[in-house]
């Protein structure tokens, strides 16, 4: 029963840490930036044509070079791929995506080394 009852208060304190982080500055900034990026027409637009290209490029990929439209593919998935990290509003996401990963990587690494400094993380 005790077993039970310390899992019950390990899982109740990482719920209020994730909720420090969710309503961090970096938390915030993440959700306004993903609002912005759900809404902006623009972006998803380059992002829906790059994943339509991204398939389409999959698929050429099996066969590899001997694929007749293999350079066009290529060429065009590239080009659209830079086109959706170059837009602002991706951009935006991107940053506030990193600033959130690197916050919670260092988290993870505190708990790991807390409990034993041979616990390896990422």
């Amino acid at each position: 029963m005790l077993a039970t009852i310390e899992r019950m208060e390990i899982l109740d304190r990482a719920e209020e840490l994730a909720q420090m982080v969710l309503s961090s500055d970096i938390g915030e900034n993440y959700f306004i930036s993903l609002n912005r990026l759900q809404n902006d027409r623009e972006a998803q637009e380059k992002i829906a044509a790059f994943a339509k290209m991204k398939e389409r490029f999959e698929e050429v990929q099996r066969f590899g070079r001997d694929h007749p439209d293999y350079r066009e593919v290529n060429l065009g998935t590239r080009t659209l791929k830079r086109g959706m990290d170059m837009h602002p509003t991706v951009i935006s996401f991107k940053q506030a995506e990193r600033a959130l990963q690197e916050v919670l990587d260092q988290i993870s690494g505190i708990i790991a080394k807390a409990v034993s400094p041979h616990i390896k993380t990422p």
